[in-house]
């Protein structure tokens, strides 16, 4: 959506290129931060607890036909694929938190913070496990535990990357950048 005179709108609706941008990104960064720090750590609770709940039980009906709780651990990705590189799925994500944390100090948007937050806090969730659970340091398997039908298992984290991904697709589609800011359509029409 375009303004008059062809000034981009924020995503909060303001008028004017500068608008996002010039304010200043410390609430950003600490939605940003803060939506992480939630993320991971109800990821890291929720799979405390399923472990020691759900070990030796039969699958649980907390729903019935819709969810299930069933613990299983993963060595690979989503889908259970690459469950022999579970060294490099690890430094892989170790790569996502490092790029996530260079780029919290751009980010003017309210959207972003959310959309990078929960990522930051997905990517964290599952490499607490890679790196503290069994097998070992940069072999540890993925707990899993939430049952949809028709769909693998899955953790809260896998949710919050899901969600990350949803809303970093509704953004690139929107054209808005991490500074909060509508790329200008300079192609004639």
């Amino acid at each position: 959506m375009q303004a008059a005179a062809g000034a981009s709108l924020t995503p909060e609706g303001h008028v004017g290129d500068d608008a996002a941008a010039s304010r200043p990104p410390r609430r950003r960064v600490m939605l940003f931060g803060v939506v992480a720090l939630v993320g991971w750590l109800t990821d890291v609770v929720t799979k405390v607890v399923a472990v020691d709940a759900l070990t030796g039980r039969a699958p649980l009906s907390v729903i019935p036909g819709v969810l299930d709780l069933t613990l299983t651990r993963n060595a690979g990705a989503a889908f259970s694929i690459a469950t022999s590189l579970t060294a490099v799925l690890t430094v892989a994500a170790l790569g996502v938190v490092l790029v996530l944390g260079w780029l919290a100090p751009r980010i003017r948007s309210r959207v972003w913070a959310v959309a990078l937050g929960l990522l930051l806090g997905g990517a964290l969730g599952n490499l607490t496990d890679r790196l503290l659970r069994e097998p070992g340091p940069f072999r540890g398997h993925v707990v899993d535990f939430l049952r949809l039908p028709n769909w693998p298992v899955f953790n809260f984290a896998d949710s919050c990357i899901v969600v990350a991904a949803v809303l970093i697709a509704v953004q690139s589609v929107r054209a808005v950048g991490l500074d909060g800011r509508r790329a200008r359509d300079d192609q004639p029409t």
